[in-house]
């Protein structure tokens, strides 16, 4: 957490508190991937088209709208079974497993 904090992949849940065993969200994933992908120089575009196409796309908190694009963008989140993105619904084991297995094949090679 103090690297991550360090070089702004993590900002925590507030100025003195990180909450490293609540479950964490969808949208807060992606923004972490998306920092980090910007740290290792990677391009990040966020297209704002990226959201529109769900039902929920508006409901993404503004900190992690151009995150959510990226991650969107790059394939890493697509949208659950009913089409929504369930920005702010705690991400599963296995969808934190799948979203970081499509940023190492997709994003890391």
């Amino acid at each position: 957490v103090a690297w991550a904090a360090a070089n702004d992949i993590v900002n925590g849940t507030s100025a003195t508190t990180f909450a490293p065993n609540s479950p964490i969200t969808r949208e807060q994933m992606a923004t972490m991937l998306y920092r980090f992908a910007q740290y290792k120089g990677m391009d990040a575009v966020t297209l704002q088209e990226n959201l529109t196409g769900y039902p929920d796309g508006d409901q993404v908190s503004d900190y992690a709208i151009p995150a959510m694009n990226w991650a969107v963008g790059q394939g890493l989140i697509a949208g659950m079974e009913n089409g929504t993105l369930v920005p702010q619904g705690s991400a599963t084991r296995a969808q934190v497993a799948t979203i970081l297995m499509r940023f190492c094949e997709n994003i890391m090679q």
